[in-house]
């Protein structure tokens, strides 16, 4: 298992959208003030995301699986939450069970954990067909999308 998500995840591709003086610092939130305008819309319809093709492309990424999440807070909720570090088992995801529940944004993170697990514990080629069919249904688009 790997500790260190900056070791796991060392130069993940990513739009930088936010005002640089906050980056890293909170997680995200509807009324985020780090966003610019263009930056909230990419959020908000989730193209944020495309950068992290390239991430997959290079094979450190998997279209489906757990989201990686930013080293700080890897250190807070590997002490905080039981089971945390078994996420990083697996190679992090585009997209994953957890998201496609709804389970994004500014909601619970134990939810989160627990979509995750579930996803590792339950892995078939059809759980991730499913997974990137429920997507581009209803995936782009989301309350918790921001």
């Amino acid at each position: 298992m790997v500790s260190d998500a900056r070791a796991r995840y060392p130069e993940l591709y990513a739009y930088r959208y936010t005002r640089q003086e906050f980056v890293d610092l909170v997680l995200k939130t509807p009324d985020d003030p780090r966003l610019t305008r263009v930056g909230r819309t990419l959020r908000k319809t989730s193209l944020d995301e495309l950068p992290n093709l390239l991430n997959v492309l290079r094979g450190d990424m998997s279209i489906v699986g757990p989201r990686p999440e930013r080293p700080h807070f890897v250190e807070q909720f590997r002490h905080r939450i039981p089971s945390y570090m078994l996420r990083h088992k697996v190679k992090a995801g585009l997209t994953g069970w957890a998201q496609v529940n709804g389970w994004r944004g500014n909601t619970p993170l134990e939810k989160r954990i627990e979509y995750d697990l579930y996803y590792i514990e339950n892995w078939s080629v059809r759980l991730d067909l499913k997974i990137m069919w429920l997507t581009l249904v209803k995936g782009f688009f989301h309350k918790h999308a921001y």
